[in-house]
């Protein structure tokens, strides 16, 4: 009984420091973080593509995608997750973005996850950038996995692709996940980092 209350506490502990490790906005750190930030990006899509081949085409006509190389997530009934990721517009670095998640119910365990959301078009970008892009409870992600994307489609204009790194729970669960945006900018806002020159 002892035991498992004192894994109760930690998992309830861990949680809120996933949830509380997000600001305001999304921080990408000093010159070295995003260096490396983007390297684990870079690093992860190759993993994506060497997975699934057919996943090439979303990044090639995509008008926009976020990756984010470790989604961490923990869960003792109350569960939460947390990533960091950059957001490319036509193949050029536009921003950074963080994913949060909380839920509740019957769950244990601890995962880590790769995820890349597309975006079909411009409207669903401006959803994300301005953080009206949540995804509801029946969200689902499509495993990389050789041939999975050959077949998937856009769903309101967004698609999600997730590559397992280890854990506990059988998939990732993106529904509740909510994002933020940071332009690479300082002073542009979210809109005009999308204006055509």
């Amino acid at each position: 009984m002892m035991q498992l209350r004192f894994v109760a506490v930690l998992a309830v502990m861990m949680v809120g420091g996933l949830m509380a490790g997000c600001a305001a906005t999304p921080n990408p750190g000093t010159e070295s973080d995003k260096a490396l930030l983007r390297s684990q990006v870079q690093a992860v899509i190759a993993d994506f593509k060497r997975e699934d081949p057919t996943i090439q085409r979303f990044f090639e006509t995509a008008e926009a995608y976020v990756v984010f190389p470790e989604v961490v997530t923990g869960a003792l009934i109350v569960g939460g997750a947390h990533g960091d990721g950059e957001v490319y517009q036509k193949g050029q670095l536009i921003g950074y973005a963080d994913v949060s998640q909380g839920s509740f119910g019957a769950q244990i365990g601890g995962q880590k996850y790769a995820e890349v959301i597309f975006f079909q078009n411009e409207g669903a970008l401006v959803d994300f950038k301005y953080g009206t892009l949540e995804f509801d409870a029946r969200a689902t992600a499509i495993a990389a996995s050789r041939g999975a994307a050959e077949a998937a489609n856009y769903r309101r204009g967004v698609i999600i692709f997730t590559l397992p790194q280890g854990g506990l729970m059988a998939q990732a669960a993106v529904g509740g996940q909510k994002f933020r945006f940071l332009p690479v900018s300082k002073n542009a806002s979210p809109f005009e980092v999308i204006q055509k020159p």
